[in-house]
């Protein structure tokens, strides 16, 4: 399979030195990361047995760091296509695998994981590439037949510094479902979690503009300003009162198996 073509913005190297930090401290990261440990506990006790978690795109390792406390059994492989933040990863989460990968042009012999997973991640990378529906097929060959696979991507309207990251579309509970279907998939489930306090968040990331790039650049590496901490904290207490599933969410969140 050939890579879709990428824009000259998709630096994930340089994505990560730049934005790990930011990434880490992001309430909105922690909020999927919550749905996304709930739901991956509700299949694996429903389905039994081993329990193999891949996570495709896995960035700087923070979802499988908050997997291994919620899964403890489990064991974790993480693919992401940054060296930087395979490295990084790394050194957060040593019990895990992580692995240098591009799904266009790795296939999983290349890191003996044919039908290896019996649980899968997918956070906030399908809106990144131009051919999302090709990235779901070639995931699909890492998870066994049956396996669950989690994915969140965002919805609402893009903000500048969504274009700036590289978004290409944001989805709908009926694009992704048919997305999801059309690469192989049966889906279980859609929902439009973070209302309404995502939301929110979501309109204050809008109006900055592009004043947040600028900002988030100049202070990689630090804490971020007082009154930044102060709104991380203030969202990061909120997010908890959102609802997971209503028709106003801006965070959708899709559950499918690969089809037997």
């Amino acid at each position: 399979m050939s890579p879709p073509a990428e824009d000259q913005r998709d630096d994930w190297e340089r994505h990560w030195e730049q934005y790990a930090q930011a990434a880490s401290a992001n309430p909105a990261q922690q909020m999927r990361h919550r749905i996304i440990a709930r739901l991956l506990q509700t299949a694996a006790a429903s389905a039994g047995g081993a329990r193999r978690v891949c996570d495709f795109g896995s960035g700087q390792g923070d979802l499988i760091c908050g997997l291994s406390r919620a899964l403890p059994e489990a064991e974790f492989v993480g693919l992401e296509l940054s060296t930087s933040g395979v490295e990084i990863s790394r050194r957060k989460a040593p019990q895990a695998r992580f692995e240098v990968a591009d799904l266009f042009a790795h296939p999983p012999e290349d890191f003996g994981l044919r039908d290896w997973a019996t649980l899968g991640v997918c956070s906030e990378v399908l809106e990144h590439v131009d051919d999302p529906r090709a990235l779901v097929q070639a995931m699909l060959g890492y998870l066994a037949p049956g396996g669950v696979l989690v994915v969140t991507v965002p919805g609402g309207p893009m903000s500048a510094f969504d274009r700036h990251i590289g978004h290409r579309q944001h989805f709908t509970r009926t694009s992704i479902a048919a997305l999801l279907a059309a690469a192989g998939c049966t889906v279980d489930r859609t929902c439009l979690a973070g209302f309404p306090f995502f939301n929110l968040y979501r309109l204050t990331v809008i109006a900055r503009g592009r004043r947040l790039v600028t900002d988030v650049q100049a202070r990689r590496g630090a804490a971020g300003s007082p009154l930044a901490r102060a709104a991380m904290t203030l969202y990061r207490g909120l997010f908890r009162f959102n609802l997971l599933d209503s028709p106003f969410g801006w965070q959708v969140v899709a559950v499918a198996r690969k089809r037997a």
